[in-house]
């Protein structure tokens, strides 16, 4: 009888050669809030490998309505080490590189200087989200990214399509049309919900003068840096992060396409 061990239920799933292939696999997930969290947390249980975390944020008061790090005793610390530490937990095999740090053109050289065979995106600045996948898009890495998980309420109305499909999504649509300038059309998976944005049941949108989140002074992302802040609820950037690990997963465990190859940045 084989012996048991952490990823024996997975096994019963998809097999010894899938769980291989998922301990062999690289992937990096950038953003670590409420859907980047808990789509980090299940690719770590399912057995993925070696694990890239990026996120420049630490833990705000207001995190803990959704975001899987978020707790009492967590806020004023970085995600990306939380996150590390947990997954370190769950799987002391793994190989886990957390990199506290804001992905941009700048610090992209760096960060996408390996060869991935997946990733997440679960970014919120646009211009980064855009820079990400343009990047993934141009190298042939495969990248999957969510598109607007606040101001839902609905889970039945979460989708996976490609960006060309997408619709009813305020994100997408910025997001469709800003990746047509760069010549993309379609090839960009995409999470998304096609529920019509609630608008927020109170006019006070703004972080107060007693904020708690550590980067609230003078950080250049900070809350106070927002033109609104959306409202939010446990499980709906749940529920997109665990969609955005399902497509992974599946697609790591797929046979691989004939002239599909995997290029870092020079």
């Amino acid at each position: 009888m084989t012996e048991l061990h952490r990823f024996s239920r997975t096994e019963l799933l998809i097999g010894s050669e899938g769980l291989e292939k998922l301990r062999k696999s690289t992937v990096a997930v950038f953003g670590l809030g409420g859907v980047g969290g808990h789509a980090a947390e299940a690719l770590c249980r399912a057995g993925v490998g070696r694990l890239v975390l990026v996120d420049f944020d630490d833990v705000c008061l207001t995190n803990i309505n959704r975001q899987i790090l978020a707790l009492s005793d967590t806020v004023g610390k970085a995600k990306a080490l939380l996150m590390a530490e947990r997954m370190r937990r769950i799987n002391p095999d793994a190989e886990v590189v957390p990199c506290k740090d804001f992905y941009s053109a700048e610090s992209s050289g760096y960060l996408l200087s390996e060869s991935y065979d997946y990733v997440l995106d679960a970014i919120d600045n646009i211009t980064s989200k855009l820079h990400l996948i343009g990047s993934c898009h141009g190298r042939g890495i495969p990248i999957v990214s969510s598109m607007g998980a606040a101001a839902k309420l609905d889970p039945t109305k979460i989708k996976v399509a490609d960006i060309a499909e997408t619709h009813k999504c305020r994100m997408a649509r910025i997001v469709r049309k800003l990746l047509k300038r760069k010549g993309i059309v379609r090839g960009v998976k995409v999470v998304f919900s096609t529920e019509e944005r609630l608008e927020s049941a109170s006019t006070d949108t703004r972080c107060r003068d007693g904020c708690e989140c550590p980067n609230s002074k003078d950080a250049d992302f900070s809350c106070r840096h927002r033109k609104v802040t959306l409202g939010s609820v446990s499980f709906i950037p749940a529920i997109f992060g665990f969609t955005m690990a399902g497509v992974a997963v599946n697609d790591l465990l797929a046979p691989p396409s004939p002239g599909v190859a995997h290029h870092p940045l020079p």
